[in-house]
């Protein structure tokens, strides 16, 4: 990773952190932060996290039949000066995130652990991959998950012209429009890395910027329980988890979903999709 981008990052979830103290009163709230997809020298793992047992409950979600990934044209949002950062919704609802697939080892593996479980994800794709892997696109679409865009190639935007920003978006879109069914309805910068014209330019093609409150730094390969641990440290209502299903290897992405999925559920958390019902 560049020098610079590594700054960028580490002030990014500096942010999003100081945002996740301080809740949101509103719908929704905006934040930053984003660790990259495609890691640099490997990274010390931290220690492990003291947590307390989750609260067994015998809560399940409802199966999905029925379900799908809806069809009707997005309209235009409004241009946001920062990206969502949380969700509403009552009780104990949560948001699981999928950046940079899709792959074909490690995707169809977490889309597995999802349908045994019958739980719905968003996963945020880039349009080179998801090119080569339109067939994941598809059953996403076809199992009720929600599909993003990740820009084409995963630049960091700040570096970039309005005009091939505009492009990484197109491209990703027009892709995801094929495969999946309908254009994506919601953008995440790389690296967590927003400007203006990129909130101006996800508006004009439809798309709300959504970021995360958890952040599983899974692209530094820490270890599959040190990702259980921070996933269930920051469980909370309203909360969007960021994991990775592409960049580099996900074996510990995907362990940690079958451990932490189910631990989730037991305790009452409702896993689901962003909807459209925003301020």
């Amino acid at each position: 990773m560049k020098k610079d981008q590594l700054l960028t990052r580490r002030t990014l979830l500096t942010g999003v952190a100081a945002l996740g103290a301080a809740g949101a009163g509103g719908a929704l709230v905006a934040g930053l932060g984003h660790g990259p997809s495609r890691p640099p020298a490997p990274v010390p793992a931290p220690g492990p996290v003291q947590r307390s047992p989750l609260k067994p409950s015998a809560y399940r979600l409802q199966p999905l039949t029925g379900y799908g990934a809806p069809r009707a044209a997005p309209g235009r949002p409004p241009v946001r000066s920062e990206p969502i950062l949380r969700m509403t919704g009552r009780g104990r609802t949560m948001l699981l995130t999928f950046d940079d697939g899709p792959h074909p080892e490690y995707t169809p593996k977490i889309l597995d652990t999802l349908a045994k479980y019958e739980v719905r994800a968003t996963f945020f794709v880039c349009g080179e991959m998801a090119d080569y892997n339109r067939d994941l696109l598809t059953r996403m679409a076809d199992e009720g998950h929600v599909v993003g865009n990740h820009t084409w190639s995963h630049p960091l935007l700040t570096k970039l012209t309005r005009r091939r920003i505009r492009s990484e978006m197109e491209r990703t879109s027009e892709v995801v429009e094929q495969a999946y069914g309908e254009a994506p309805r919601w953008f995440r910068a790389p690296y967590g890395a927003w400007n203006r014209a990129a909130f101006q330019l996800g508006s004009e093609l439809g798309m709300e910027p959504l970021a995360w409150t958890v952040d599983t730094l899974d692209w530094t390969t820490p270890g599959t329980g040190t990702i259980v641990d921070r996933v269930e440290e920051g469980a909370a209502p309203g909360v969007v988890v960021l994991s990775h299903d592409a960049g580099g290897d996900r074996s510990q992405s995907v362990r940690a979903l079958r451990r932490y999925l189910p631990e989730l559920l037991d305790s009452g958390y409702h896993l689901t999709v962003p909807r459209r019902r925003l301020i």
